[in-house]
């Protein structure tokens, strides 16, 4: 039977709203080199919006940003949007060739990123529209800038486009209105009970979609987040320590770190919610946690870009049920649909309700395989994301992942494409076949292994594919063989590989 959870009524406001969530001199951005109040946050929103409706950019262009957590990143989010503009994250891990991808299907006309960053890029990478200017210009202009007033936006407005891989071809950019975000943002703080005394450590990263709702949950709930780029899990127990933070996102990999780490007593009885995303949290690793953060409830989740969070399981159950995802968060119906479309115990997870995104931009082809009407059952109706993911209701009404229906690697809590990787091996001119795959890791979830007929220098393919892809898309194996598997088609067969590199 289709999910019970009640749907509470939607009622969202423009994105850029959550800047006035909380008492005006309480802190909500804690900062590396100052703090700011929620009075100090919707000033500094309103000068770059200010800035930004200077700029004579049509409504709806778009805004990228390529830098590490800091002002630009936290506040573009909310200042593009009150601006009327679409706001464009772009993961600090890519590299030059990914961003170009991104700039030119976004047609952005604006990059700000760190000059650092910038100066990677070659002048090709930026299409001709696009201006580029550094993070620290573009603060010092905005800091001048006339303030804008809070947005009329309407909820369907687009706000925000976020790139995510998909199983084949390059990112495609999930399209997010002002209620996308609203409600996400109103959903988690929900049920998560964030209260203006919580802290919260964003060390997910900004470009992806639960990364960024670090930001709007904890600003709805009018409380502080601590945004935190980090190298090891000792800079993560060190932030949690000097900042007082109760609340913790992560993925499965970061975990396993920080419960293998040395905790101090008091940033560890600290810490009141941990909340999981990019992958599936395995009992071992449930009792781990559960020992290290002895006062911390845990939050496994269950989402997908197109339709932000789906599922959460209730942190009283996580014992009794370690691998579950749980049931619909508010705002979200969740569906089992079986092979024959219809509701089943066992079959494709179905996420309908106001969460779901408007598409991929300029991409009908591709989004009409995952935006698809809702199935009969559902009470809202309208366009639904069908998530490509097979999940099992339990007795108790409970969600279990089962596996996934397409070739998506899912690594260290990333979505990699195999078919990035490989384009990037060929293009090296050292392979003339690859196929990448993701093979069972217990920390990372998947690892990708990499299966290529070629030149068989092994040394001289990862220099080239460090070059060319982020450190989370690099194979932890590469295999030489002298042909490929193929099937009827003469394709590769990715089913047959699979066995033959398992066993």
């Amino acid at each position: 039977m289709p999910d019970p959870t009640p749907l509470p009524a939607a009622r969202p406001h423009p994105i850029d709203h959550v800047a006035m969530r909380g008492a005006p001199g309480d802190p909500a951005l804690v900062l590396r080199a100052e703090t700011l109040t929620f009075a100090a946050l919707e000033d500094r929103v309103a000068r770059l919006a200010g800035w930004l409706a200077a700029q004579g950019f049509e409504r709806g262009a778009r805004i990228a940003s390529w830098a590490g957590k800091g002002a630009l990143t936290c506040l573009l989010p909310l200042a593009a949007p009150r601006a009327g503009l679409v706001h464009v994250p772009v993961n600090p891990a890519l590299k030059h060739l990914q961003v170009a991808h991104i700039l030119a299907d976004s047609g952005a006309v604006l990059l700000a990123g760190t000059a650092a960053r910038l100066q990677t890029l070659a002048p090709a990478d930026t299409p001709a529209a696009c201006r580029t200017i550094g993070e620290r210009d573009l603060m010092t202009a905005a800091a001048e800038a006339p303030p804008l007033p809070p947005s009329a936006a309407a909820p369907d407005d687009l706000a925000a486009i976020l790139y995510t891989s998909g199983s084949t071809g390059r990112p495609k950019g999930v399209m997010l209105s002002h209620a996308n975000l609203w409600l996400g943002a109103e959903s988690v703080a929900g049920y998560l009970e964030l209260a203006p005394s919580d802290r919260t450590l964003a060390v997910l990263p900004l470009a992806f979609d639960y990364g960024q709702n670090q930001l709007l949950s904890t600003w709805f709930a009018g409380a502080a987040v601590v945004p935190l780029d980090y190298l090891s899990a000792r800079d993560v127990i060190k932030a949690a320590a000097r900042e007082g933070i109760t609340t913790l996102a992560g993925v499965p990999p970061l975990w396993w770190q920080l419960v293998d780490a040395a905790w101090p007593a008091g940033a560890a009885n600290r810490l009141l919610r941990l909340t999981n995303s990019g992958g599936a949290l395995t009992e071992p690793l449930v009792r781990r946690m559960r020992a290290t953060f002895p006062r911390a409830r845990v939050f496994a989740m269950y989402g997908l870009t197109e339709a932000f969070r789906s599922t959460y399981l209730d942190p009283a159950l996580i014992d009794a049920h370690p691998t579950s995802i749980g049931r619909a968060i508010p705002h979200a119906e969740i569906l089992v649909v079986g092979d024959n479309g219809e509701d089943a115990e066992e079959g494709e997870l179905v996420h309908a309700g106001p969460l779901v995104a408007h598409g991929y931009w300029r991409d009908p082809v591709r989004a009409a395989e995952r935006f698809r009407p809702a199935p009969t059952a559902s009470r809202y109706g309208g366009m639904a994301v069908w998530s490509g993911d097979r999940v099992r209701r339990d007795a108790d009404g409970l969600l279990h992942f089962v596996g996934r229906r397409d070739a998506m690697i899912k690594t260290a809590g990333n979505r990699v494409s195999p078919h990035e990787v490989e384009e990037a091996a060929v293009a090296s001119g050292l392979a003339s076949e690859a196929a990448a795959l993701g093979v069972p890791d217990e920390r990372l979830g998947q690892a990708i292994h990499l299966v290529v007929r070629g030149s068989g220098d092994t040394a001289a393919l990862k220099r080239s594919l460090l070059e060319t892809l982020p450190t989370f898309m690099q194979p932890r194996s590469i295999e030489w063989r002298a042909a490929l598997p193929t099937g009827p088609n003469g394709k590769i067969d990715r089913q047959a590989l699979a066995r033959e590199v398992m066993t």
